[in-house]
């Protein structure tokens, strides 16, 4: 089977993931705790996935030159959208808090600027699935692995974020849904544009997915989970995704 044909079978799990979050939050939204939990354990289980599959892969291409301006672009990316995402959620407050109660149900309906920016993201994750798929086969199931417990999260909390906003529950994850698709545009892109790749151009891709990879982990998974006051418990949940997904790395190969 060709790349794009095993981008297409792996990126349906963590579609399917997105469906089942936005399912879950609008029917019954997880705890705190339980959501600080699944947090730690998918920052574990992408630091893996990054440590174990991706950097290696990027050592093997070699190509520093390329490897440094393809990290620095992701740095740039993914820097880019969390200012801008800032950004419009402050203006958005602002203008909420300026109509009163009654417009700001309205103006929030439809929060048109969190939808773009998540559906950048997944597009981004479904690249880095495309990419594993094109490395081999170990490497695009760890990180189809990785990217599908952290988008499961990413659907539970868009969903609810939807919710919260004014949308019914239907709306909510019937959009959320749709915007997980985002997810196999990448993949299967990803997949057709790297199968014939040169060496650089793979390394570049490689480098700007260790910068995604370690911007989900630290900047956005961790930094929200340790919203919730730390337990021994839930800093455990870290390691263990970690170790989940280095023992799946060592049994696949």
């Amino acid at each position: 089977m060709n790349a794009v044909g095993q981008a297409a079978i792996l990126v349906a799990f963590p579609v399917s993931a997105a469906v089942a979050g936005s399912v879950t939050a609008v029917l019954r939204r997880p705890g705190p705790r339980l959501s600080s939990g699944i947090q730690h354990f998918a920052a574990g289980v992408v630091m893996a996935a990054l440590v174990g599959e991706v950097l290696p892969g990027l050592r093997e291409e070699g190509n520093l030159p390329w490897a440094v301006v393809g990290f620095a672009s992701g740095v740039a990316v993914l820097l880019a959208l969390s200012a801008y995402s800032r950004n419009r959620e402050k203006a958005l407050e602002s203008h909420q808090a300026a109509l009163g109660a009654a417009a700001r149900t309205t103006a929030a309906a439809v929060p048109l600027a969190l939808l773009a920016t998540v559906a950048i993201d997944l597009l981004l994750d479904g690249v880095l699935v495309g990419l594993g798929a094109t490395l081999g086969a170990t490497q695009g199931l760890i990180l189809t692995i990785a990217l599908t417990i952290e988008i499961l999260f990413l659907g539970l909390s868009l969903a609810a974020e939807l919710v919260d906003s004014g949308l019914s529950r239907t709306r909510a994850a019937v959009t959320c849904s749709a915007v997980g698709l985002s997810t196999a545009v990448g993949a299967i892109g990803g997949a057709a544009l790297l199968s014939d790749a040169t060496r650089p151009v793979l390394a570049a891709v490689l480098a700007f997915g260790a910068a995604a990879l370690l911007y989900l982990a630290v900047e956005e998974l961790l930094v929200e989970a340790h919203e919730e006051q730390e337990t021994t418990l839930l800093a455990a949940m870290f390691f263990l995704g970690f170790l989940v997904i280095y023992v799946l790395g060592e049994i696949a190969q």
